[in-house]
């Protein structure tokens, strides 16, 4: 366990995190509009294995140690804008062959502003929502590469590869027809396109240091579900697992008819293999998803799973979250003890 992971355990507070039952109220999830500026106020909770919550409002124990990373209600001001003398990257397309979707499929990869094939670096896959494709994260309205410039620039994040997957993978269907079974299906496959092509197309293209201590995944809505999913079936892979507003869908639930569950509610756990960092990120006023994260959350207390939760308050099913979650979790990213 990192030091991280010891100072946030070391935080614990005795309120317990009340969660109720899952719904999806918006059939429309995922089509990734922009919505209106999002109100400043938030409230920032870290909740930890118990379920306990540690807020921001709270005032400080001085004799509890605090996170190394404290986690931001939203992203602060500035980190959205380019600086003058700041090295920043684009996203370039790449095409690999998925024998798991049979037809040749694009990628977006970022490569650090001083990238060297003389060194390794680890990997981030961040995995896009329902309805869109792997230019979803790489919009300005969500603006990774300057939030990450900014952030190896003032020495808050590590040097990485951020991957941005095309991640509905069907044979017979290019793209998503629906919000219906089948289609959940094709994303759900997507896991053993990461495994069987995708990771090692990375891996061979660039200068990359392998090992889960080096492999992070996150992802947004459908793409939060299967980040989740790939991570409790594969741990063993990922140190590192987010999501943010992530879908119904991971297990069986009443108000997800059209979906059997990915895996049990005993199977959400990492066994040995606890990740260094699960962040989940969801905000209250998220009426696509609704209690759904809060949900995952129960079940992995009872599970005894490490995690953290980054919950906000007025923000939406779309980049106004999206946004949030990747600052904090890059900022947790293989850090070094």
């Amino acid at each position: 366990m990192n030091s991280l992971r010891k100072a946030i355990t070391a935080a614990l507070v005795l309120s317990a995190l009340a969660v109720s039952g899952c719904s999806v109220s918006d059939s429309s999830t995922d089509k990734s509009t922009a919505t209106s500026d999002v109100a400043s106020e938030v409230t920032s909770e870290v909740t930890t294995t118990t379920g306990a919550t540690i807020t921001e409002t709270l005032p400080e124990e001085p004799e509890k140690e605090k996170p190394e990373v404290q986690i931001a209600g939203l992203i602060p001001d500035g980190y959205g804008d380019k600086r003058e003398n700041t090295a920043y990257s684009s996203f370039q397309k790449y095409t690999y062959y998925s024998s798991t979707a049979g037809r040749d499929t694009n990628v977006n990869v970022l490569l650090p502003p001083d990238y060297s094939e003389d060194k390794q670096y680890p990997v981030l896959y961040i995995l896009h929502g329902f309805y869109d494709n792997e230019d979803w994260m790489a919009r300005s309205v969500v603006n990774l590469s300057t939030i990450y410039g900014n952030l190896l620039a003032d020495g808050e994040a590590e040097e990485m590869i951020i991957v941005l997957p095309y991640i509905f993978c069907d044979k017979d269907m290019p793209y998503c027809t629906g919000m219906d079974l089948d289609n959940c299906l094709a994303y759900d496959n997507f896991i053993n396109d990461l495994t069987t092509d995708l990771m090692p197309f990375i891996e061979s293209s660039f200068s990359v240091a392998k090992g889960r201590e080096n492999t992070a995944i996150t992802g947004f809505s459908m793409g939060g579900r299967e980040s989740l999913f790939i991570g409790f079936k594969h741990p063993e892979l990922f140190g590192y697992v987010g999501a943010v507003c992530p879908a119904p869908g991971l297990v069986k639930i009443p108000s997800s008819p059209m979906h059997p569950g990915q895996i049990t509610k005993d199977e959400m756990t990492f066994g040995d293999n606890q990740p260094e960092v699960v962040l989940i990120s969801y905000s209250k006023s998220d009426g696509t998803v609704g209690n759904n994260p809060a949900d995952y959350c129960r079940i992995m207390t009872e599970n005894g799973v490490q995690y953290l939760t980054h919950i906000m308050e007025r923000t939406g099913h779309d980049h106004s979250s999206v946004k949030p979650h990747l600052y904090n979790f890059l900022r947790m990213l293989f850090k070094q003890d």
